[in-house]
């Protein structure tokens, strides 16, 4: 009696046992925590954009469909509300999520400190992973944290190059950016404009009331040409910065692909930004069928795409060469 008894007792103490990273109780839907600036949209605004749409995508190749069999519980920080990244963080580890997904570096940053053992999909286009201390390699990032990260400031000399396509005789460039997070990229994009034989105005902003200023300024200043660095508040601020270039007249080129010039800028070129969401879906839904994240490889983007859009060429006054346009991946006419 005693040892069946013992086989009974140790049966429920197996069943009632944490189980590992990743794995699944029979009948719970996981539940996966979204954290990023969510580019100036609601929430529900948000469920209806391309990157959303695509990072669901992602999770449905996995088998996962949100709202049937796993939940995205999504929190966004106003692009004027950066300090509110820990609490929402936080927020997230509170409810006990499977997985995290932030999708910019300070929602990445807030994350990582709020846990070392929730798995993080991170998405970011200004990190380095590894020298910020989110992973031990690319290959092998040894933690709880994985994902996409561009962490290529030379894209910036081909801004520059496709800017001089545009106007031969451009002689002043502004460039754009947030210095909280774009210190390599304007460090990059003053070399490139450096070796273009270009001078540089450098615009720091910090609040989207800055953008309009910054913007006219640089226009005072005779720049001929704008360079929008990537950044929680340039996402999030996307339309007010393309309506100000088109306003002062400065032909501008961004990374965020297509929605730069989806918004009314004139050159877009960067990573597929969708396709990166699809992606990172797909790395979540592999965590919850059972990858631990430390053995998914950080990855860069694999496709760059080169959006033109004519409407803004024609209200800047401006002829977009042929050998540009049969560059383009697609043109907005």
């Amino acid at each position: 009696m005693r040892l069946r008894a013992l086989a009974c007792f140790l049966a429920l103490a197996l069943l009632a046992a944490p189980l590992g990273a990743g794995a699944q109780q029979a009948g719970k839907r996981p539940r996966v925590g979204w954290l990023s600036g969510g580019g100036g949209r609601s929430v529900s605004e948000h469920l209806q954009s391309p990157e959303y749409k695509a990072f669901a995508g992602g999770l449905r190749e996995l088998g996962y469909v949100v709202g049937e069999n796993v939940s995205v519980n999504i929190r966004l920080a106003a692009p004027d509300k950066v300090e509110r990244y820990p609490d929402l963080a936080a927020q997230h580890v509170a409810e006990g999520v499977d997985v995290i997904f932030a999708a910019n570096p300070y929602s990445l940053a807030a994350t990582t400190r709020a846990t070392r053992t929730i798995p993080v999909v991170g998405l970011d286009l200004e990190s380095d992973p590894v020298a910020q201390g989110w992973a031990v390699s690319l290959a092998r990032p040894g933690g709880n944290l994985t994902g996409f990260f561009l962490d290529i400031p030379e894209m910036s000399g081909k801004h520059v190059q496709f800017l001089k396509e545009v106007k031969p005789d451009l002689a002043r460039v502004a460039v754009l950016g947030d210095p909280r997070v774009n210190e390599l990229q304007f460090r990059a994009t003053e070399a490139a404009a450096r070796d273009a034989g270009l001078a540089l105005e450098r615009l720091s902003v910090r609040s989207p009331n800055e953008i309009e200023t910054a913007i006219a300024e640089a226009a005072h200043r005779r720049a001929g040409g704008l360079v929008v660095l990537t950044s929680p508040l340039s996402l999030a601020t996307v339309s007010r910065i393309t309506d100000a270039a088109v306003r002062h007249r400065l032909p501008a080129i961004c990374s965020f692909v297509p929605r730069f010039a989806d918004a009314g800028g004139l050159l877009a070129y960067g990573p597929d930004f969708p396709e990166l969401y699809r992606r990172g879906g797909g790395y979540v839904g592999r965590i919850l069928k059972g990858t631990k994240p430390g053995e998914l490889p950080i990855q860069r983007p694999e496709k760059f795409l080169l959006v033109i859009n004519l409407k803004a060429a024609r209200a800047l006054g401006l002829a977009v060469p042929q050998s540009l346009m049969l560059r383009a991946d697609h043109i907005i006419q």
